[in-house]
């Protein structure tokens, strides 16, 4: 019962967004029920050396209240638009001890009239774990950040108006001829600056597209923080994200750059939230995930 209401619930919000300027093969895909769930073989840059993991891309569309920027649940359905949520997952291991990240971005389906809403992300490892978030009120990001470690500690601070590299992910499944190019300003990735414990703020960066055969190539290079970012992505809809890249310090104090890839090794559709049992621990298998 709960799964069937589910389904007609997300395909109530898929009609009640039909007057959107949506072309009925983003509605067949974005609106089926289903979240669209991809591991990537994860080869990680930390500590000078390369780890491996695992990296999963979660893209499903829901309802979400813009005032409170939190999911629909209930309540009155005209307040609450369509949004692409995608959650962003690593882990992997350095020596002994487990990094689990994980970053949710909520982008409006209509991203025409509105910025990427809200983006959380966090880090747990044995040293201690970290959490920010970002909320777009009145023209510019509400900024909170909480860490175990000292020079970070509580902060509250807003952002002006200012692209961010977060929200370049979803902005590649929804329009990516839309992604910024020449030079412009980005806060860079959550997980880069909390793994590298640098400061939420806008840099100046230089970002092209380019083509590769049937991929499109978004570069995105920070020189003042000597940081790089390639994402490779179908041309056609919907889009998906094949592989990136991400050239920084391997280390601190000055360690000479590394390269942290990903790469896509399998993509299934799935309604995840319903797949809860012991009996359907095959999909990890399915999926590529294993225990270590």
């Amino acid at each position: 019962m709960k799964k069937a209401i589910g389904l007609l619930c997300l395909l109530l919000f898929a009609i009640s967004w039909s007057a959107q300027s949506i072309d009925d093969s983003f509605r067949k895909y974005w609106y089926q029920g289903k979240a669209e769930l991809t591991r990537y073989g994860l080869q990680q840059a930390r500590y000078g050396e390369i780890h491996k993991g695992d990296a999963v891309l979660i893209f499903v569309t829901e309802p979400f209240l813009s005032d409170k920027q939190v999911k629909y649940e209930h309540g009155e359905k005209s307040k609450a638009q369509s949004v692409l949520k995608l959650n962003l997952t690593r882990k992997f291991f350095t020596g002994i001890y487990p990094y689990s990240l994980m970053t949710s971005i909520f982008t409006p389906v209509d991203y025409q009239k509105q910025r990427t809403l809200k983006i959380t992300s966090s880090s747990q490892e044995w040293c201690g774990h970290t959490f920010t978030q970002m909320n777009w009120r009145n023209g510019s990001y509400d900024v909170v950040v909480r860490s175990y470690f000292q020079d970070e500690g509580d902060q509250n601070f807003k952002i002006q108006q200012a692209w961010l590299e977060d929200e370049f992910w979803t902005r590649i499944r929804l329009a990516p001829e839309t992604l910024p190019v020449g030079d412009v300003e980005i806060v860079p990735g959550l997980q880069f600056v909390r793994l590298w414990h640098k400061d939420a703020k806008p840099v100046k960066a230089a970002a092209k597209i380019t083509e590769d055969g049937k991929l499109k190539v978004y570069s995105v290079d920070y020189p003042s923080i000597n940081r790089q970012l390639i994402i490779r992505f179908q041309k056609q809809f919907p889009h998906e994200i094949e592989s990136w890249e991400e050239t920084q310090p391997g280390g601190f104090g000055g360690s000479a750059p590394l390269t942290t890839k990903a790469v896509k090794t399998k993509t299934i559709l799935l309604d995840y939230w319903n797949r809860h049992g012991n009996e359907d621990a095959h999909y990890r298998k399915e999926l590529g995930l294993t225990e270590r």
